[in-house]
């Protein structure tokens, strides 16, 4: 965890996802609360939630967090945005652009720099405290993850998924 950032709760989680969808924004959980959300269940701490949404709704997330004290800290455009509260809560934006068939592509976030593929049989639902929420599928989840060398917490998450979802662990990587 980062010494600035603050522990997001699942409380904290769903009144973040709760203020956008008020806001009339679609959001899907990415990262480890997406991971938790398709496992039902946290299974470690956070000190961060991944929301993807669509890069033409970015500023109007922002206004949807203002009133919960979220401000944007870094603004990385068109591929993501990072929002953070005083008590240093943060919230990363991977923005993205659907085409005509339901893709989203976040530009910049792919190998190389390209643009990274959320094919639209990626997005689906998981539960946050019992809540339902939108999140990325675990085939989706690990394939976002191999376009970086994954850390401890990462591979533990990996492994969860492929355990829970009988998914075959990814080849590059190290045995879990």
């Amino acid at each position: 965890m980062g010494a600035d950032r603050a522990v997001i709760s699942a409380r904290d989680a769903i009144a973040i996802i709760g203020a956008v969808e008020v806001a009339g924004i679609r959001c899907w959980v990415d990262g480890g609360w997406g991971v938790d959300a398709l496992l039902g269940a946290e299974q470690r701490p956070h000190d961060d939630i991944d929301l993807v949404v669509p890069l033409a709704e970015a500023d109007a997330v922002l206004a949807a967090l203002d009133p919960h004290g979220f401000r944007c800290h870094l603004d990385e455009r068109p591929t993501r945005l990072v929002a953070r509260d005083r008590a240093g809560h943060q919230v990363d934006l991977h923005t993205v652009t659907f085409d005509h068939d339901g893709t989203a592509w976040q530009d910049g976030a792919g190998p190389g720099g390209g643009p990274c593929p959320y094919p639209v049989e990626g997005f689906t639902t998981g539960t946050i405290e019992g809540r339902a929420v939108g999140c990325l599928s675990a085939e989706l989840q690990l394939a976002h993850h191999r376009g970086y060398e994954p850390g401890p917490v990462d591979l533990a998450d990996m492994a969860r998924l492929c355990a829970r979802f009988s998914l075959p662990w990814p080849r590059e990587y190290p045995d879990a």
